[in-house]
């Protein structure tokens, strides 16, 4: 259990380091002219930028804390924080219409949870 929770912290922090790069670094103009992206348009810059430096953070947050060995208590809680991020997520591309994002975002929901209750439960650090 302990290596799928670490396997699938790993992937999840790829996806949110690969988006956290794009949103904090294309620019927006750029990133609109993509179907995935198609939900920036009706958002500022900066609130496009401060997404993705939440998904930098949660890349760092969801592995660093428990390498390191300080306060690994963090990667629960940041994986319990990735779900409301893709809440949000799913509700702008279900609003969009874009129901195979809809459908990513709740792999990725999945993904956090089980993170989230296997670090708080069963596969704690602490314990």
């Amino acid at each position: 259990m302990d290596l799928a929770l670490w396997i699938t912290a790993g992937l999840l922090a790829l996806v949110a380091l690969a988006g956290g790069i794009t949103k904090t670094f294309v620019p927006k103009d750029k990133l609109a002219q993509h179907e995935g992206a198609a939900w920036t348009r009706g958002f500022s810059q900066a609130f496009v930028r401060t997404l993705g430096v939440l998904e930098l953070l949660a890349a760092v947050g969801l592995i660093l804390p428990a390498v390191v060995d300080v306060l690994p208590v963090m990667v629960p809680v940041t994986a319990a924080c990735w779900v409301a991020l893709m809440i949000g997520a799913m509700i702008t591309h279900g609003r969009l219409g874009q129901f195979k994002l809809v459908m990513v975002n709740v792999v990725y929901v999945a993904l956090a949870v089980f993170i989230a209750v296997g670090r708080f439960g069963p596969e704690s650090f602490t314990a």
